[in-house]
């Protein structure tokens, strides 16, 4: 995929473009970031022209329009036509976009391939746990890839619940369960970064978030919250909002509502 410098973008280039695009807060977009620095050198290009390319997408994102953000002026109609490919068929589109960004970095099937912000792209052998909703197909598999990543740095790598920024310990959850909401299986709105224990809680019903983004527990922990560590890891976060950087994607209140009907079956 390595094209000469100043030579016109290709689609496969610009799906992988867009894939950093939604790992990356509008903020880095420059040319000395990490990861616009190691996808750039791959792609054979400068980090100031793949920085331009994330910066003219910025100008057709309505999520950013509505934060008076305009971007970069002079999106090609090639730009135009697989920004409009990529929402309209995220689900196909973004699984062929990690699949570009694999065969960039030329990652192996077992291995993964970690978009993170500080340090750049890495491929690590033994893949992250993903969402608790996995499913098996190469192309679901590349999907829920893509969401990791997204979701994660979307929470700056960090446990929404704790703070928590050990990668390896971090899910991205999905808030509409992946088997029943097929539209919205990769919004990054659909997901929360959560460690490993707040993700199963969640996943079972036993946390929830109200339309303020504040924890809710469930009465069986309720019941319980005199016991050391169910106060520990979750009673002493009990009405506290989710932490989110300033920039970042909100989590859909509507979907935090549909889940939150579990926690009140309980």
């Amino acid at each position: 995929m390595r094209m000469a410098a100043g030579s016109r973008w290709t689609r496969s280039e610009l799906l992988v473009a867009l894939n950093v695009y939604h790992k990356l807060p509008f903020g880095l977009f420059h040319q000395r970031q990490p990861v616009i620095a190691d996808v750039a050198r791959r792609l054979g290009r400068s980090p100031s022209s793949l920085a331009m390319k994330l910066s003219n997408f910025a100008s057709l994102d309505p999520v950013l329009k509505l934060r008076n953000i305009k971007g970069l002026s002079g999106a090609s109609a090639l730009d135009i036509s697989v920004w409009n490919e990529f929402h309209e068929h995220l689900e196909e589109a973004a699984a062929e976009s990690e699949q570009k960004l694999r065969e960039l970095f030329a990652a192996e099937d077992k291995s993964a391939v970690e978009v993170v912000p500080p340090v750049g792209v890495r491929v690590v052998r033994t893949p992250p746990v993903g969402s608790t909703d996995a499913t098996g197909t190469a192309k679901a598999r590349r999907g829920q890839e893509y969401f990791r990543q997204a979701v994660l740095n979307n929470f700056d790598g960090r446990c929404g619940v704790t703070g928590l920024a050990v990668r390896e310990l971090l899910v991205a959850s999905h808030i509409l369960t992946w088997s029943k909401y097929e539209a919205h299986r990769l919004s990054v709105s659909n997901g929360l970064s959560l460690s490993r224990l707040h993700d199963a809680a969640f996943d079972q019903g036993l946390i929830g978030f109200d339309d303020s983004l504040r924890l809710v527990l469930s009465r069986e922990l309720v019941a319980r919250r005199n016991e050391r560590t169910i106060a520990d890891y979750f009673c002493r976060y009990e009405g506290q909002g989710l932490q989110l950087p300033a920039d970042a994607v909100m989590p859909d209140v509507g979907f935090l509502a549909v889940h939150l009907v579990k926690i009140f079956k309980k």
